[in-house]
């Protein structure tokens, strides 16, 4: 039987068009049953692969709350594996420790380099010639989970900081993908 697999994104969405496009021609042993978002920005996206959408929204709400409906969902769904395809949100200790290793991010740097929220600046301030991405389980310490997958590509010292950004997302892409495979 597949792995049923729900993915949360937030407004990044190259790994959303990624993941259920490998779903659907085979090359990922799962199921997507279900996208989560804190954004309304993606439902476009699963609405074309057919898979449901649904929008809890985190900014002014109850964190709390917010993983109450999060569970619920994935309980509905009977939920194996959930993927943060750049869901750009801290999980809470409780909603993670619900869930040992059944959670993978997708880090995008080759971590442990450049934990956090701005990899990528980070990267481009230290002049860098490789960035990279990195899957790995999410356990309640930020980025600290262990390692799934990780890949890096070159830059140059000619590119700016969107095209990092830019390079960084196919690898973001592959790694997360190899991770879930």
């Amino acid at each position: 039987m597949p792995t049923r697999v729900a993915v949360f994104v937030s407004k990044e969405d190259h790994c959303l068009v990624d993941l259920p496009h490998r779903w659907r021609i085979g090359e990922l042993c799962c199921e997507i049953m279900v996208v989560v978002s804190n954004h309304e920005d993606t439902r476009a996206l699963a609405d074309f692969h057919g898979v449901p959408f649904h929008h809890v929204p985190v900014a002014t709400a109850d964190k709390q709350e917010v993983g109450r409906k999060q569970v619920d969902l994935l309980e509905e769904e009977y939920i194996d594996l959930i993927v943060l395809a750049r869901y750009m949100q801290i999980l809470s200790s409780d909603f993670t420790a619900r869930y040992p290793n059944r959670i993978i991010n997708v880090h995008h740097s080759f971590l442990p380099a450049f934990i956090g929220p701005k990899p990528y600046l980070a990267a481009f301030e230290r002049g860098v010639k490789l960035i990279g991405a990195t899957s790995h389980f999410v356990t309640a310490e930020l980025d600290k989970g262990p390692i799934i997958e990780q890949d890096v590509t070159r830059v140059s010292h000619r590119y700016e900081l969107s095209d990092l950004k830019e390079k960084g997302r196919d690898v973001e892409r592959m790694v997360l993908a190899r991770a879930v495979g």
